[in-house]
C-alpha cells in the first residue's frame, strides 16, 4: 500500500509538467493554428507540489530512521535524496517570492530523481550503464575518430581548385565548412540523408560514390553494430553481477530467518538434527504482511510436511514460490441434469468451438478488407453500404450467440475468468451497442442504404467503428497460433519486466524536455508578413518550412517530448538540426547531437540487448521443441527480471551464507 501511494505522489509531480507554464492543454502544438494555452493561476500547481515534498520529506524520514544514522551517511542516494528536497524546497520559496515569474525553474530537472530513488532495479540499471562507460566510450572515441578523418578528407575532396556546377553544389550544401561538413557525415551515420548527400557529387563522377560507400560501411554497418554488440556483452555481464547480488541478499535473508526460527526447535529436537517446526513457521507467516496469494500458497506447503522439522534447504525451497507467477484456478463447471444440455455443454465449451469463433473472425476480416479495396475510390456519400451493413449484422448476432453460449457452458464467472474471453465479451458487447444504435437511428439496411447524416456520426463513420472493433477481435486468433503465441508471450513479458528500462526512459526523456523548453521555447516563429501557412515557393526543398514541421517545437512539455522522439527515431533528423541552427544558433546541434547520443545509441542499445535476451530465453531449443509438441503450458514462464538469468545465476554455497551470517552486525547466531 504504501510503495503505490509513493508511486501515485511520484507520478503526480511529475505529471505537473504537463499544466505548469508552458501549460501543455491546447489541441494542437502548431505554432501557426495554436490558440493560446490557459495557464494555472500562482499557487494552485505550487501547492500540489509542495503536497508531494512534505510526502518525500517524510518517506525519507522513516527511511532514514530504519537505516540508522550512520547508515545513512553512507548510502549516496540517501544523500541525493536529501539534497534534491533541500534544492526543491528552496527553489519552491524562490518560485512564490517571485509570484511564479522566475525565468528558470531548477526543481524541473531534478523530478526524475524521485522516480529513480525509489525503484532498485532502476538503481541497479544505472550501476550497470555507469559500469559499461568506459567501453562504450571506447567505441564513441573510435567513431568519433573515423567522422573526424573522413570530414577533413571529404572538405578536401570537394574544395579543389577546379570545380563545375554539380561539385560546387556538393560543397556549399554539404560541406560548406568544418560544421556542416561534420553535420552532413554524422547525419549520414544514421543513414538519414542517405543518399540525399552523396547524388551531387555521385552525378558528375561514379568514383565519388566510393568515399560515402566506405564511410558508411565502416560508419554504420561496422562501427555502430560493434557498439551494439559491446553494450550488449558488457551490460548483460554487469547486470548479471548485480542480480547475482541480489539473489545472494534474498538466499541471505531466507537463512537468517532459518537460523532465528530454528533455535527455538533446537533443544526438543537436537537428535533429529536442527530445523523449524512448520507450527512456528505458520504463527510468523500469519502476521507478515505479503500477498494472499503467495502467503497461501506458501503456508499450504509448509502444512505439506506434517510435525517434521524443515531443513534449510526445504525452507528455501519454501520461498521459491514468491518467484512464481500467479495462476488463478477457473470456478468449476455448472452442472446441468438433462443429457442434452450436458451434451450441449461439452459441445459449447470445446476447443474447437474457439477455432470456429476465430474462422468467423477471419471470415469478417477478410470480407472487411474486400469492401475496402471496392470502396477505395468512392467517397463515403456514394458507396452503397447495404451488403456491408448485413454482414456486419450477421457477424455481431453471431458473436452474441457464442459469448451466451460459453456463458451456459462456463458458467458467467467461469467466463470471466478466463482474460480471451473477457476481451472477447468486451468487445462483443461494444459492437452490440454499436449496431443497434446504426439500426435505431439509420433503421435496416435495404438497396441503395445512404441515408443522410443524423445525430452525432455519419452512417459511414458508424459503421468504420463498427469494423475497427472487428479488427481488434482479430487478436483472439494470436493464442490458438502457438509460435505466434511464443512471441506475444514474449513481447508481453518484455513489458511487464521492462519497467526499469521504461523508467530510465522516462527519466531522460523528462530532463532532455525541459532542458529543451529552457533553451528553445519561443524560439519557432510563424512565418512573417501576416500570413499563416509557410511560403512554399522560397522555403528550401527538405527544409523545415516546406515540410510543414511547425508542430515540432519545445513550446510546451508536450510538445517537446514528440520532438525528442522525433529525433530519436532519426528520420529526418537533420531537418530538426538545420532548423534550430537557423532559429536559435550553432550551439543548439550539441543539444540534439547529446540527445541522439543518449537515447539512440546507448538506450535503444541497451533495450536491444534485453530484447535478445529475453528471445534467446524463450527460444531455447527445449522450449521451441515442447511449444511445437503443444506443451506451451508447461514451458518455463517468467515473473521477475531476475528470472530471466536464472538459469545462468550461480546459488551461493552454505559456507558462503553462514560465513555472511557470522560477521552480520543485526544477526547473533546462537550455535
Amino acid at each position: 500500500m504504501r510503495s503505490r501511494i509513493l508511486s501515485f505522489i511520484i507520478f503526480s509531480i511529475l505529471s505537473l509538467a504537463f499544466i505548469e507554464t508552458p501549460s501543455s492543454f491546447t489541441s494542437t502544438s502548431d505554432v501557426r493554428y495554436r490558440t493560446a494555452p490557459w495557464n494555472p493561476p500562482c499557487g494552485l500547481t505550487e501547492g500540489i507540489e509542495m503536497l508531494c515534498l512534505l510526502a518525500f520529506m517524510a518517506d525519507l524520514s522513516v527511511k532514514s530512521y530504519l537505516v540508522g544514522w550512520a547508515q545513512f551517511w553512507k548510502n549516496l542516494w540517501l544523500l541525493g535524496y536529501l539534497l534534491v528536497l533541500v534544492v526543491s524546497l528552496t527553489d519552491w520559496t524562490v518560485s512564490l517570492s517571485l509570484v511564479c515569474q522566475e525565468p528558470l525553474r531548477i526543481r524541473r530537472l531534478f523530478r526524475p530523481f524521485f522516480l529513480l530513488q525509489n525503484s532498485s532495479m532502476m538503481k541497479k540499471t544505472l550501476k550497470c550503464i555507469r559500469w559499461s562507460l568506459p567501453e562504450m566510450a571506447s567505441v564513441v572515441l573510435l567513431l568519433a575518430l573515423h567522422l573526424c578523418v573522413f570530414t577533413m578528407f571529404g572538405m578536401l575532396l570537394f574544395t579543389g581548385e577546379k570545380q563545375d556546377d554539380r561539385q560546387d553544389r556538393e560543397r556549399l550544401t554539404y560541406f560548406r565548412n568544418l560544421p556542416e561538413a561534420l553535420t552532413s557525415l554524422l547525419v549520414l551515420l544514421t543513414t538519414a540523408n542517405n543518399p540525399d548527400v552523396m547524388v551531387p557529387a555521385y552525378s558528375k563522377n561514379r568514383a565519388y560514390a566510393i568515399f560515402f560507400i566506405i564511410f558508411t560501411l565502416i560508419g554504420s554497418l561496422f562501427l555502430m553494430n560493434l557498439l551494439t554488440a559491446i553494450i550488449y556483452n558488457q551490460f548483460r555481464g554487469y547486470l548479471m553481477k548485480s542480480l547475482q547480488a541480489s539473489l545472494f541478499r534474498k538466499r541471505l535473508g531466507t537463512r537468517a530467518a532459518f537460523e532465528v526460527l530454528s533455535t527455538t526447535a533446537e533443544g526438543e529436537a537436537r537428535d533429529r538434527g536442527v530445523g523449524v517446526k512448520p507450527r512456528d513457521l505458520l504463527q510468523v507467516l500469519q502476521k507478515v504482511q505479503l500477498d494472499s496469494t503467495y502467503k497461501q500458497a506458501i503456508m499450504e506447503r509448509v502444512r505439506s510436511y506434517g510435525g517434521s522439522l524443515l531443513s534449510a534447504d526445504e525452507f528455501q525451497k519454501l520461498f521459491n514460490e514468491l518467484d512464481k507467477r500467479v495462476t488463478k484456478e477457473h470456478p468449476p463447471l455448472p452442472q446441468y441434469r438433462s443429457p442434452f444440455l450436458q451434451s450441449a455443454q461439452f459441445l459449447f465449451g470445446h476447443h474447437y468451438f474457439d477455432y470456429l469463433g476465430n474462422l468467423m473472425v477471419l471470415a469478417n476480416l477478410v470480407t472487411i478488407c474486400v469492401f475496402l479495396v471496392i470502396d477505395a475510390d468512392v467517397v463515403p456519400g456514394n458507396r452503397d453500404d447495404f451488403v456491408l451493413g448485413i454482414l456486419n449484422c450477421v457477424f455481431v448476432l453471431y458473436y452474441v450467440a457464442e459469448m451466451l453460449l460459453k456463458v451456459f457452458a462456463l458458467g458467467l464467472w467461469g467466463y470471466l475468468s478466463h482474460p480471451s474471453n473477457v476481451f472477447d465479451g468486451l468487445l462483443t458487447i461494444i459492437l452490440l451497442v454499436l449496431e443497434i444504435s446504426t439500426l435505431a437511428v439509420y433503421r435496416f439496411p435495404h438497396p441503395g442504404w445512404k441515408p443522410e447524416m443524423q445525430g452525432l456520426l455519419s452512417l459511414w463513420d458508424m459503421l468504420r467503428l463498427v469494423n475497427m472493433f472487428i479488427v481488434f477481435r482479430f487478436l483472439r486468433i494470436v493464442p490458438s497460433l502457438k509460435l505466434m503465441a511464443v512471441v506475444a508471450s514474449t513481447i508481453l513479458d518484455l513489458i511487464k519486466n521492462m519497467r526499469a528500462f521504461g523508467g530510465i526512459l522516462v527519466v531522460v526523456y523528462y530532463v532532455f524536455a525541459i532542458i529543451g523548453i529552457n533553451l528553445f521555447h519561443g524560439v519557432i516563429v510563424t512565418p512573417g508578413n501576416g500570413s499563416l501557412a509557410p511560403d512554399n515557393s522560397s522555403a528550401a526543398c527538405g527544409s523545415y518550412e516546406q515540410l510543414e514541421y511547425w508542430a515540432n517545437n519545445f513550446d510546451d512539455f508536450a510538445a517537446a517530448l514528440v520532438t525528442l522522439w522525433n529525433v530519436m527515431v532519426v528520420n529526418n533528423w537533420q531537418v530538426f538540426l538545420d532548423a534550430f541552427r537557423r532559429f536559435s544558433g550553432p550551439w543548439s546541434k550539441i543539444y540534439f547531437v547529446l540527445w541522439w547520443l543518449v537515447s539512440s545509441v546507448i538506450w535503444v542499445n541497451l533495450f536491444l540487448a534485453l530484447i535478445l535476451e529475453n528471445f534467446l530465453h524463450k527460444w531455447d531449443r527445449r522450449g521451441h521443441l515442447q511449444s511445437l509438441s503443444g506443451e506451451l503450458e508447461t514451458t518455463y514462464e517468467m515473473s521477475t527480471v531476475e528470472l530471466l538469468f536464472r538459469d545462468i545465476l550461480e546459488e551461493p554455497t552454505e559456507e558462503e551464507l553462514m560465513e555472511k551470517l557470522k560477521r552480520h552486525p543485526h544477526v547473533q547466531l546462537c550455535r
